[in-house]
Order: structure tokens, then sequence, then C-alpha cells
């Protein structure tokens, strides 16, 4: 089904100071994150969930609530517009590689505001399909409905990571070297609009993150390094536009770094999104994981 009408009945809301923040919401903890900061600041949300995505308890806690499929642009618009969204964030991972399964284009039907604003993203050997295009188009489109979207750090800056030791233990100096050495290739990458994530062990790069995402960019990295004790290094983009894809690392990251047998997690202090860092740091410890979050001009002094 390409998409589920949402569970809202609500008239057109009168825009200004009190209208609701709309969270476009795709897949992790994130969106519920911001949507419970969000409500802990007195502020209405409305949510748009995409479909196969979206955490269902995100619903419960949004003032209104809908469904989409991938390509229900339009939809999703109708929806901020029927509730009197003006601003808007985006959060949430979506699965690009959908774009790349057979009998996509039936099964998630963009719709014609989709068709308008991506005809050539959506026509094979058209448009390209890098990260930084799409979201691009994406905000046009909304933006078009009279819906901005800004960064969802600019309501929740406390999700950020600082810098420091976050959990585990200090690196050692191989650890260290690593470190610094993933950090170069991951900002490589990230110039590229590649991947932002890099697992390394010995200076020698293991795993390159692309259009998979990074838990089986780590899982690849266990598979090719059985001895383990490896790094997980994840930045942002050099020229990171933190509306949208700004790195985010919680639990289950961990969990993917233990499962394959790395041993040190490093994430870019002030561009990071720390998702539950109480239980993070907890599985942290359980894991015997060390993670560091690093900023590039303190990099040796911030990852000791």
């Amino acid at each position: 089904m390409f998409a589920r009408f949402g569970n809202s009945t609500e008239s057109m809301a009168s825009p200004g100071a009190d209208a609701p923040i709309g969270i476009l919401a795709g897949w992790g903890e994130y969106p519920l994150a911001v949507a419970r900061a969000l409500r802990n600041q007195g502020r209405s949300v409305a949510g748009v969930g995409i479909v196969d995505h979206a955490d269902q308890a995100l619903a419960d806690l949004c003032d209104h609530f809908g469904w989409i499929g991938i390509g229900g642009i339009g939809r999703a618009a109708r929806y901020f517009r029927r509730w009197g969204v003006k601003r808007a964030v985006m959060a949430g991972k979506v699965h690009k590689v959908l774009l790349y399964q057979p009998g996509w284009w039936f099964k998630h039907r963009p719709d014609w505001h989709a068709i308008r604003f991506f005809y050539p993203q959506l026509l094979y050997g058209s448009g390209d399909r890098k990260d930084d295009t799409m979201l691009g188009r994406v905000v046009a489109a909304f933006a078009d409905q009279g819906v901005v979207f800004g960064p969802a750090t600019d309501y929740v800056p406390e999700l950020l990571a600082s810098a420091g030791q976050i959990a585990g233990r200090r690196l050692t100096a191989r650890q260290r070297r690593d470190v610094q050495f993933g950090w170069q290739m991951a900002k490589g990458m990230g110039a590229l609009d590649v991947g932002q994530c890099v697992c390394v062990k010995d200076q020698t790069v293991l795993a390159l993150e692309a259009i998979e995402g990074t838990d089986q960019c780590i899982q690849r990295a266990g598979q090719l390094c059985g001895l383990g004790g490896f790094s997980v290094v994840k930045v942002a983009k050099p020229n990171q536009d933190m509306r949208f894809d700004v790195p985010a690392v919680g639990v289950q990251t961990l969990e993917s770094v233990s499962v394959a047998g790395g041993k040190v997690l490093a994430i870019e202090a002030g561009r990071t999104i720390l998702l539950n860092q109480a239980e993070f740091c907890r599985a942290a410890a359980r894991l015997r994981i060390s993670v560091v979050a690093v900023q590039e001009s303190e990099l040796g002094r911030a990852a000791a």
C-alpha cells in the first residue's frame, strides 16, 4: 500500500506563534526524541510518518498525525497545511535503497506533487539521486506549499553530542591513530556525498558506508575482520546541512558494533545526534565499547 490515512480529523489551524511544529518522520529513534522534546517545551506537534519507516509510537506523541508512502510528498504537504504547520523538521532515516528494488514505482506510487519535483530523479538515467539532491528537492516541494524546513537541532540542541569521552575506557595510542585516519576517510566520503561512516583497523579501511546505511557497514566490517577490535568513525559532511541527514547514534549502533566485534565508536562533537544518552552510556559499559566525541580542530586531544 502506498499511503495510509492519518488518524486526525482536525480542521485547519490558525498560523502563528502557536502553530504546530511539523515532523516528517523516517526510521529510528530520532523522530520520537524530537517529538518528546517539543512536547516538553509545550509546543504543539504535527507528525507525518513514512510507512515502513516511522515508529507507530510517534502517533501518541503528536497532536496531529498521518501516514504517507515514500512517494506521498503531496499528501504530506496537505496534512501540514490542514493542521496549520508553517515550520517543520525532518528526523529519521529514509531507506533510499527502496528506489532500486523491482517494482518500487508501483508499490510506492509517487503522487503528482512528488512527480512534479522529482521527475528527473524518478526517470532512470536522468537526474542524480545523491542524498543532498533528493533531500533538497523535498525541501523545495514543501516550500512550494508554504512549509519551511529548519534544523531539528534548533529545537532540541541538547541531543547533540558534547566533546569528550562519552563512555568506556580511554583510547589507546593505536586506537587514536585509527580514529584520526578514519576521520580523514569519512570526511572525504562525506564531501563526495557518499556516506558518513568508516570502519578502520590498523589504519586500514575495512568498510565504507554507502546506500546500505551504518549498521550494515559495521556488519560488513565484522565479516571482513574476524579478529575484531576495529574502530567505527561516524562524522557529519564537511558542509553538512543541519536540516537533514544529520548523523545519529543510539543503543542500536552500539549493539551493531558489539556484534561485529568493534571496540571503539568515534563521533563528531556538536554535529552528531546522541539518542537516550543515559541508556546509551549504560549499554556502552555493558558492551565494553569506548565512545568518544571529537572535534576536528582538537582531534588528537579530544580522542586521547
